[in-house]
């Protein structure tokens, strides 16, 4: 590979120093001083986008325990977009492949960085939801039930909707966690927990593109091998009125 030319050295060397200062010298004859501005600027915007992304994550650690997390984070993580809006997910990845969890870490610390940037992730979302066809009001059992694309459903081993400085899981839930986090159409962000039954169901609306609601229940009950299929039809049909008033479910088609 030819040598770069001089001022790319120079910037390589500047960006170097910016990332990890305590391994790597700033470019020749400038000034410390004004290094310096750069140093922290850099690191003190980045530690605000993070700060603010992750607000419960910030909350629980120390701060030089967060602040060692982001210098880890730049000077390990080589980012693919160079987007402003794009680093919090370089955030997340960064911390589910590349570090080690340490033993003062926080078990939850991956699914909970997760879960905080979902909601940035959702709040910019491009996705559009195409309500031309869809009769908000129609009978979910009798017709096809169609979810919002701004309607996102994961599931977590920690319960990390309730994770606060008065509640810190130091092990799993006994089940999964699975939790609908929602854009409505007023822009507000919301989100609902659901069981594993209801979770199933909604796995089931969000494939399905032919069969009716009540179609769609009576396939889980014979899942489930529950035994009174009318009595699950009747509690699905309230799960789903409950997701058509969160707006995670728009209507029938």
């Amino acid at each position: 590979m030819a040598d770069r030319p001089d001022f790319q050295e120079k910037q390589y060397a500047f960006a170097h120093h910016i990332r990890d200062p305590k391994n790597h010298p700033p470019p020749a004859g400038v000034e410390d001083r004004r290094m310096a501005i750069y140093r922290e600027l850099f690191f003190n915007n980045l530690r605000s986008l993070l700060s603010q992304t992750f607000p419960v994550l910030r909350k629980l650690h120390e701060k030089n325990k967060w602040d060692s997390l982001i210098r880890q984070f730049m000077v390990r993580h080589e980012a693919k977009t160079p987007y402003f809006l794009r680093i919090p997910e370089e955030f997340v990845s960064f911390l589910c492949d590349e570090y080690e969890l340490q033993a003062d870490d926080f078990p939850f610390l991956l699914e909970m960085a997760h879960y905080e940037w979902v909601e940035l992730a959702l709040s910019v979302s491009n996705e559009v939801n195409d309500v031309g066809e869809i009769d908000a009001h129609g009978s979910l059992l009798d017709k096809v039930p169609v979810i919002s694309k701004l309607a996102w459903t994961f599931s977590y081993h920690f319960p990390v909707h309730r994770i606060s400085e008065d509640f810190l899981p130091a092990s799993p839930g006994e089940q999964m966690t699975f939790l609908t986090i929602c854009r409505k159409s007023n822009e507000d962000m919301d989100f609902m927990e659901l069981n594993p039954v209801t979770a199933r169901l909604l796995e089931l609306i969000e494939a399905n593109d032919v069969e009716t609601g009540r179609e769609l229940l009576v396939r889980l009950a014979e899942e489930l091998r529950y035994p009174d299929v009318d009595m699950l039809v009747q509690h699905g049909l309230d799960a789903m009125e409950d997701m058509r008033n969160a707006e995670i479910i728009l209507g029938v088609k």
